[in-house]
């Protein structure tokens, strides 16, 4: 049985759709107006009720495929043929200063390949991935401040690298809020534990801790191990209810006497969040109620599971998900570079690739920003191994924060092209840079925000994701 339209029905009788539902007086009609009213005064209640943005906006939600510890970006998507010929040799331009010694040219171990009508090239830890090339924009000139993992994963991040700002989920659930009030607006998913920097990566330090990401492991299987305390298993629904009711009325009554708090504000929020995820967030993560060719497209492991439930949540209107490769820094491969590379990426290239497909298919990936990379690059030159050590392997790369790379899809953004080049062997960016700054205010721009103009009051000053920084890459967008 179709459900009644009315909509459909208040417009015929020129009449609002609560006017028309307050005229059926009892039974259906006033069932309904009373969901109806409450379900329109918690969203209108909650700070993460969704805006539409001040300027067009090319993109609504964002997928953030971070491969935390830094991937190579001349073993990836910056083909360098000038590592072959320099393998085992000085780089002709001398050396540029790295986090820890380093020696000679490393040739990569990775072949590359020419993908798409673009022509651009990968190599073959991507070769699922890049078989979307001509949907994906490749900056090749990225460039940060420091080669340290701490500083650059906070640039990253918040925009700032040594004081406590906002995470860019935090400020973007600011600007738009969200469109499921059932589910975390900004979700952080990473298995096995924290990386390095912990919750500070999705923190939303002083804007109001509503807009903050809920940390997932996604390492488990059951909800209650993916969300802590998701489901109270002491009480029934109602009587959960009830107790929050209580709790607000008390909440209320605290609140009246004082000036507002954004503190005790967002601590009311998350209770109603978890009591109105336990139903919907129990549905999203479950990947099992998906068919069998999907989950054979996006394959096993982890990986596969997280990129899956990233896809799953963004359907369902979450509005930042950001999927973390691991605990720690998992791509930082100092040594063994070749094995950890490979296994890395055999862990997400077929995910990545299904998940593109996907939103294609969709048509989600019109709206969906999907990005990949890292905090930074690595060196072309090998690591030495430390001084007084006879360990050393000499098959890694060091940190590189001069040059790397950083790839988006969809949302509005112009695929089938490389943005920027690094010098001929990877080392440093040298044409079209884009710094970390540049990217959050192309992504805001994306978004539907002038990078300038989203800023919060604090401490007597406006901030912003960008600080004082920052420039639209208008090449990058459609």
């Amino acid at each position: 049985m179709k459900p009644f339209p009315w909509n459909q029905a208040a417009q015929d009788l020129g009449l609002s759709r609560r006017t028309l539902l307050k005229a059926c007086g009892t039974g259906l009609g006033a069932l309904a107006l009373s969901d109806l009213l409450a379900t329109e005064a918690a969203a209108e209640a909650s700070p993460l009720a969704a805006r539409l943005p001040p300027l067009p906006a090319k993109a609504k939600h964002v997928i953030h495929l971070f491969m935390n510890g830094g991937p190579s970006h001349v073993d990836t998507f910056d083909y360098k043929p000038e590592l072959a010929k320099y393998d085992g040799k000085t780089a002709p331009m001398g050396n540029l200063k790295t986090e820890r010694p380093t020696g000679n040219v490393l040739g990569s171990p990775f072949a590359f390949k020419q993908y798409g009508e673009s022509g651009i090239h990968v190599s073959d830890l991507f070769a699922k991935t890049a078989e979307h090339i001509d949907d994906i924009c490749v900056i090749n000139s990225m460039h940060a401040d420091v080669p340290n993992h701490e500083p650059s994963l906070m640039l990253m991040n918040t925009g700032e690298s040594r004081q406590v700002r906002p995470s860019m989920g935090s400020w973007l659930t600011y600007g738009l809020g969200t469109e499921n009030q059932n589910l975390p607006a900004f979700v952080a998913m990473c298995p096995g534990g924290y990386p390095i920097k912990e919750s500070q990566n999705w923190q939303s330090a002083f804007l109001p801790g509503t807009y903050q990401g809920t940390y997932v492991d996604s390492s488990h299987s059951r909800i209650d191990q993916l969300i802590a305390n998701i489901d109270n298993r002491r009480i029934s629904r109602d009587s959960q209810r009830q107790e929050l009711d209580f709790l607000q009325n008390l909440n209320a009554m605290h609140a009246g006497d004082r000036e507002a708090d954004g503190r005790l504000n967002s601590r009311i929020q998350s209770f109603e969040l978890a009591y109105r995820m336990q139903s919907d967030a129990a549905e999203a993560f479950d990947v099992s109620r998906e068919p069998e060719h999907v989950l054979k497209a996006y394959g096993e492991g982890t990986q596969a599971k997280q990129i899956l439930i990233a896809r799953r949540l963004v359907e369902r209107g979450v509005r930042y998900v950001q999927l973390w490769h691991g605990a720690g820094q998992p791509w930082d491969n100092h040594d063994d570079l070749e094995t950890a590379h490979k296994r890395l990426a055999g862990q997400c290239d077929q995910a990545i690739a299904a998940l593109l497909s996907d939103l294609k298919r969709t048509g989600l990936l019109d709206e969906t920003l999907v990005i990949w990379g890292g905090e930074f690059g690595r060196t072309p030159v090998v690591e030495m191994p430390k001084k007084g050590s006879n360990q050393g392997k000499m098959n890694g790369r060091d940190h590189n924060h001069h040059g790397f790379t950083v790839w988006m899809a969809g949302g509005g953004v112009r695929g089938g092209q490389r943005f920027g080049t690094t010098d001929e062997l990877g080392f440093k960016a040298v044409e079209d840079r884009v710094h970390v700054h540049d990217l959050h205010a192309t992504i805001l721009q994306l978004m539907g925000f002038d990078h300038k103009q989203l800023t919060y009051r604090y401490a007597g000053r406006d901030f912003r994701l960008t600080d004082v920084h920052g420039r639209v890459i208008d090449s990058v967008i459609a």
